[in-house]
């Protein structure tokens, strides 16, 4: 099909997937006997018969097979195969897709001997010459093969029996226990065939001209009528020999291996070629490519340039860092001829991978802050890398859930293959930090972490992505401040960088606990912070203090949250009648409270004396200290005015600094009392009669807001208008009674409905609420929230909350636009 390629290379054939059509799937390889059975292959099976599956270049997929494979069907030099492929997107190959392919290669060049060092088993198959007797046996080889003769000739009938030569010993085996073991055997009329997965326990690492060797020395019997019949299976395989300078890698393999060359007495090189993916190269493409093919005397060396073409950069994990390998499959042929022997063919199979380098990765930011869009550039990756999830704000989404947290995610691919990824998300997002900066500027934090997942491979690493913006669209808040006969209020207006900022009066933080404690009024309704406390209080500032009044003032900063840096400073100031600091009882008992001036920072309020220094204040705080006293002790004056119908009574509050004698603060006060007085009092009894309700009309402040969540904690601001929804995603409203503040009245709503504009009275409408119940009609009621006193809401009862399903006009199929 076209998903498949096949092509014959020598004694292999590879059959090709396309990346395009299997790329992330899971694969399943079966081969097809001539009874049409299919034999799933495992990584044992498929070593063991002589199949090899591969990852080449990123995502291509690679199928290699013997010409003396298992269930390959051979006649006259030519082996056909038949394999089956199954493809599915899930582990548990839930509705896969089978394929089959059936491909034939013709090869009839077998030489004597032939070596394959593939890259999961060894192979050796050996031409099956003329039987020689015993006699002949024992006088080639005595050493070797005299002595395992008994054990042959122990075994069943016919059967194949391999003989495995070890330092320590020798060890039989019957192909029944060779097959279970692991071993692949086969024998066709010309050739007997021993193939060795890399695992096998009769492997040996042997060492020859200073590269390591897998080598197995064994030796197959079968008897045939009254012979014995042996072969020489011996096999050994370069495990090492690769070395890296320069940015070159070196790959060096001797060329007469003792292991293979026992009892021959002459050498003769027929042939060195080599390539790349089984493809051969002449000498001209190799050096085109800066390869260098050397064929000295007692070693074959292949050099190759790190990143040169035939191999291909591979995303590699070390530690979680993102990093490359550079990684090339190089075959090496290599012929020659013996006095034992003849022709031996020897093929080497070699993926060769350079170690880990670690790659930096550029993230570019591209934002377009004009549109509000923060805009990053990730990459450039390899095509093996592919971008699975997100983390924000400590919660890991994957990227197809991540554009309900307003991220969009694009992969990028260029014409080399290579490829990055755009992450954008608005700056209004709330995973986005905003901080105020100064003045007008805000600055905008992107922090997300990107998870990255490697083919086929599967190795992950995490990119962390850290970019600020800054904004000129700061909106600091402000404030207004007012006082009545008792209190001072201040107002701010929120803007949009002081929703995490905190309130100080000097360094005390004015909490809601603190604000109930000192009996001062605190309350943040969303857009407003208002903020109220009595004339008298311990963080009132006294600026003057004469007989026009006080001047009292209150000076509040807002700070940052986490740094407690200074934001904003505001302040009120009035000023009070004096009288507030004093009351003079009938009883003659006289309440006067002082107040400690910001001119005498040094005053001790609990130091304050009457003229009498013995009379000291009964109440103190900070910035106050209240005396209460009869005006007949402390040293009180009196005097009365001839004719006159009052009697005044006065004294002095003083302070002494230690030492002094002199006064630095002195507040005179009196008391007037009436000498003689007639009063008229008047006195009516009436029943007061019941409350009743009646309708009528009058002036009312509403508002209708439109929240951004169902705690109804954050409105939307003018700026944000207009406000995007999606179909059926919820609307959250609120409507508040903002004046009177009488809280004997009751909100109720009515009749609420939509328009297709902004004008009331336009057409169509849709009835949100009908004599204040839901919609009967709608698909998706109205839902009302119950509304719960807290900081913001002092009065339940003045507030109506509801939800609505987001809808469109539509007429018939089409939709209706203002």
């Amino acid at each position: 099909t076209g998903s498949m390629s096949s092509e014959c290379l020598g004694n292999l054939l590879r059959i090709t997937l396309s990346a395009e059509y299997f790329e992330d799937k899971y694969l399943s390889f079966s081969v097809v006997d001539q009874s049409g059975i299919a034999w799933e292959l495992d990584e044992a099976l498929a070593s063991q018969c002589g199949y090899t599956v591969t990852y080449s270049k990123w995502s291509n997929v690679e199928f290699h097979a013997s010409a003396l494979s298992c269930h390959s069907q051979l006649e006259k030099d030519v082996f056909l195969i038949t394999i089956q492929i199954k493809a599915s997107h899930s582990p548990d190959m839930k509705n896969a897709t089978t394929h089959l392919k059936t491909a034939s290669c013709y090869y009839g060049s077998w030489s004597p001997r032939e070596l394959l060092c593939e890259s999961n088993y060894m192979e050796v198959s050996v031409r099956r010459e003329v039987p020689q007797t015993l006699k002949d046996l024992s006088q080639d080889e005595p050493e070797d093969w005299t002595s395992v003769f008994p054990e042959a000739k122990t075994g069943e009938a016919s059967l194949w029996q391999i003989v495995f030569h070890q330092p320590e010993e020798k060890k039989a085996l019957l192909v029944r226990d060779a097959w279970s073991a692991g071993y692949g055997l086969n024998i066709t009329d010309t050739r007997v065939l021993l193939r060795i997965p890399y695992t096998a326990a009769q492997i040996q690492l042997v060492e020859d001209q200073g590269i390591t060797f897998s080598a197995v020395r064994s030796s197959t019997f079968y008897r045939q009528r009254w012979m014995i019949l042996m072969a020489n299976t011996a096999v050994a395989c370069p495990v090492d020999g690769v070395g890296y300078t320069n940015k070159t890698i070196i790959w060096t393999v001797p060329k007469y291996i003792q292991l293979l060359s026992a009892g021959a007495t002459s050498f003769k090189d027929v042939l060195v070629e080599a390539g790349v993916d089984l493809h051969k190269l002449s000498a001209k493409e190799m050096a085109s490519r800066k390869y260098v093919l050397l064929n000295d005397l007692n070693a074959i060396t292949m050099k190759i340039p790190i990143g040169a073409e035939g191999g291909y950069y591979k995303t590699s994990v070390s530690n979680g860092q993102h990093g490359a390998k550079y990684t090339i499959n190089l075959f090496l042929e290599h012929q020659w001829e013996d006095s034992k022997w003849g022709l031996t063919k020897h093929t080497i199979i070699k993926e060769i991978e350079t170690p880990f380098e670690q790659v930096e990765l550029d993230i570019t930011n591209n934002s377009n802050l004009s549109a509000r869009l923060m805009n990053v550039t990730v990459g450039t990756f390899l095509p093996d890398v592919e971008l699975v999830n997100l983390t924000i704000e400590r919660a890991t989404v994957a990227v197809p859930e991540a554009v309900e947290h307003g991220y969009l995610t694009y992969e990028i691919r260029y014409t080399n293959g290579s490829k990055s990824y755009i992450i954008q998300v608005p700056l209004d997002a709330p995973s986005i930090k905003k901080e105020y900066m100064t003045a007008d500027m805000r600055a905008y934090t992107l922090n997300v972490t990107l998870a990255f997942i490697t083919h086929p491979t599967r190795e992950t690493f995490a990119v962390p992505v850290l970019r600020v913006a800054t904004v000129k669209d700061a909106v600091l808040p402000s404030a207004r401040g007012f006082c009545d006969g008792k209190n001072l209020h201040l107002i701010i207006t929120h803007g949009n960088v002081d929703q995490n900022w905190l309130p100080f009066i000097s360094d005390w933080h004015l909490t809601p606990e603190a604000a109930q404690k000192y009996n001062y009024s605190l309350r943040d309704n969303g857009t407003h912070l208002t903020i109220s406390v009595p004339f008298l209080s311990s963080h009132m500032n006294y600026e003057d203090l004469n007989t026009s009044g006080i001047k009292a003032s209150l000076h509040l900063t807002l700070k940052d949250d986490i740094t407690l840096t200074d934001r904003r400073d505001f302040s009120v100031s009035c000023i009070f009648s004096p009288s507030e600091l004093i009351q003079c009882l009938p009883n003659g008992t006289v309440i006067i409270t002082a107040v400690k001036l910001t001119r005498v920072p040094d005053l001790d309020t609990s130091l304050l004396v009457l003229r009498d220094r013995q009379c000291k204040p009964s109440l103190v705080t900070e910035k106050t200290a209240t005396f209460k006293f009869n005006v007949n002790t402390c040293g009180t004056s009196r005097k009365a005015r001839f004719s006159s119908t009052t009697m005044t009574y006065e004294n002095d509050i003083l302070y002494f600094r230690p030492g002094n004698d002199t006064p630095v603060y002195r507040l005179k006060f009196a008391c007037w009392y009436a000498i003689k007085q007639t009063v008229d009092v008047q006195y009516e009894s009436k029943k007061n009669p019941p409350p009743s309700i009646k309708p009528g009309f009058g002036s009312l402040a509403l508002s209708l807001k439109l929240f951004k969540e169902k705690t109804y904690s954050e409105p939307y601001q003018e700026s944000e208008y207009p406000v995007v929804k999606y179909l059926r995603e919820a609307l959250y409203f609120e409507a508040e009674l903002l004046q009177p503040k009488d809280e004997r009245l009751e909100l109720n709503l009515n009749d609420c409905w939509a328009t297709n504009s902004q004008s009331q009275d336009s057409l169509p409408q849709w009835p949100i609420l009908t004599k204040g119940c839901e919609n009967s009609e709608d698909s998706y009621r109205t839902v009302f929230h119950e509304v719960k006193y807290n900081l913001r809401v002092k009065h339940p009862q003045h507030l109506k909350r509801f939800e609505v399903k987001m809808f469109t006009f539509v007429q018939g199929t089409t939709l209706l636009q203002e």
